[in-house]
């Protein structure tokens, strides 16, 4: 049967462990040896000082009104109160000094350069600066590369460059922000009312290819706020100019724009902010024009500028490739006698008087800030043209250049001053209340090589102004102060100017 017991224990040695402590070396190293030294220095003779400012003596400079008035002082303000009073009443009832502001500045004599501003890389593609833009602070210039020697379809890409002029440490040859465009930039203008901080901007811009584009340059990653893309509703020509327009709802604007195609569109940006839409549009046909002055030929007529009116939000002038000048509503119903083209909208027939031509494409318009009614042309011929909207005949014609005037533009303070770019390279100041009407002032900077293609006055800053040359520069011009400060009596000969085909 089975029964316990107990046995002796058994060892079964490893022989795993055996072979692997058989395998381990034990070993040492040492780092070279670190030297160290100690050293101490001592400055060679030290100085004590204390200062201690004098001290303060209290004045008492309250007035004791129980002294007496100096003897005689009441019996002659009394006697002189009447005659001082009606001296007042005339004084406030005169308007000898109207629009006149005192200047506590230092006074300036001469026009100056602040600054020469350029992108390197642009220039080396032999791009011009197209247009320039001030934002809405003057703080901030725009500037647009493209080329305005194109006469073939081009797809080069091109650029906006931005500097922020208030940022300390400016770098003339590099720009704080660089926009790339898929195509020449022919077309610039900053928000007038956005941003609602130094470094954000909304710039509109037009492109060779036809687009119109808007940027926001806070989105430093992807500036494009939004486009029109290349959709049937697109210019299919290069847009020749851009602007904000305001639109009913206050502080809501859209964006105008005009290409050689004949063509203004209004656009709407859309509720994602992404695309621009289609608002409405207009197409200048030689049904609305007199057979005088429009010529043989197409049945559009080519935009290649335009200009709002700052008096009547319905008015717009446009000026067109064969020198016409046309006053414009934006509320016409007339259909326009040229084919839609697919466009979403229907094309309007917007003008309501023409205006003798120029001899040569008008280049620019701008109306003026102070005057209803008053506003300056300028194009191939080399002319500038003062117009009144109530009569067709100009009412000065002044000779700017020998060759094209590219831009003309009123002074933001002066109501007889405006400014004009030309082919030769510089840009002449008019003051129309000097007896003369040759330039005030000529600002002139590299010669004839390189024409002076866009200006724009810095409304914030007066005494500023922005001058684009087809070298790839943009000049910053501080003004003299006979140019920037309004004269006695100044909108009074403007309105004698205004008022001399009336007579």
């Amino acid at each position: 049967m089975f029964h316990d017991e107990t046995l002796e224990a058994v060892t079964v040695e490893s022989q795993w462990k055996k072979s692997q402590l058989g395998t381990l070396h034990t070993k040492s190293c040492q780092s070279t040896p670190v030297h160290t030294a100690e050293a101490s220095v001592q400055t060679a003779f030290t100085t004590d000082g204390d200062a201690q400012t004098d001290e303060q003596t209290h004045q008492n400079h309250q007035q004791n009104w129980d002294q007496p008035p100096p003897p005689g002082l009441l019996d002659f303000l009394q006697k002189v109160e009447d005659k001082v009073v009606r001296e007042l009443v005339k004084n406030a009832k005169s308007h000898a000094f109207d629009g006149f502001q005192a200047n506590w500045e230092d006074h300036s004599t001469g026009v100056s350069r602040l600054h020469c501003l350029q992108y390197p890389s642009a220039q080396e593609q032999g791009f011009h600066v197209t247009s320039v833009s001030w934002s809405c602070t003057g703080s901030v210039v725009a500037c647009a590369y493209g080329r305005t020697d194109d006469g073939d379809w081009s797809t080069e890409r091109s650029c906006v460059c931005l500097w922020n002029l208030e940022q300390r440490g400016l770098q003339s040859n590099q720009p704080n922000l660089i926009i790339d465009a898929p195509s020449a930039v022919t077309a610039l203008c900053c928000h007038p009312n956005h941003p609602s901080e130094l470094w954000d901007v909304l710039v509109a811009g037009g492109l060779y290819n036809g687009e119109v584009v808007v940027w926001n340059t806070s989105q430093t990653q992807d500036p494009v706020w939004a486009q029109t893309g290349m959709s049937s509703d697109s210019h299919r020509e290069p847009v020749y100019q851009v602007a904000w327009v305001p639109l009913q709802k206050k502080g809501d604007f859209g964006i105008l724009s005009a290409c050689s195609g004949g063509r203004v569109l209004l656009w709407l940006v859309d509720s994602y902010r992404t695309r621009l839409v289609l608002n409405d549009g207009y197409a200048l046909a030689k049904q609305q024009i007199p057979h005088s002055i429009s010529g043989r030929g197409s049945n559009t007529v080519g935009v290649t500028s335009l200009a709002l009116s700052p008096w009547d939000s319905d008015t717009f002038l446009v000026g067109s490739e064969g020198g016409l000048q046309l006053k414009c509503s934006f509320s016409s119903r007339m259909l326009a006698a040229v084919p839609s083209e697919g466009l979403s909208v229907a094309l309007k027939a917007p003008a309501v008087f023409a205006f003798r031509p120029h001899s040569g494409p008008v280049y620019s318009l701008h109306c003026s800030p102070f005057h209803r009614n008053l506003f300056v042309s300028a194009g191939t011929d080399g002319l500038a043209h003062i117009h009144s909207l109530l009569q067709a005949d100009p009412l000065l014609s002044l000779r700017v250049s020998d060759s094209y005037v590219f831009q003309v533009q009123w002074s933001p303070t002066r109501p007889l001053v405006f400014a004009a770019a030309s082919g030769q390279g510089d840009v002449q100041i008019f003051d129309l209340g000097r007896r003369s009407l040759r330039p005030a002032a000529s600002i002139q900077d590299g010669g004839a090589d390189h024409a002076a293609t866009c200006l724009d006055f810095n409304r914030h800053r007066p005494r500023v102004l922005a001058v684009g040359k087809t070298n790839g520069t943009v000049s910053i011009w501080q003004l003299s102060d006979d140019l920037v400060e309004q004269k006695p009596r100044e909108c009074t000969q403007l309105e004698q100017i205004a008022n001399q085909g009336a007579e």
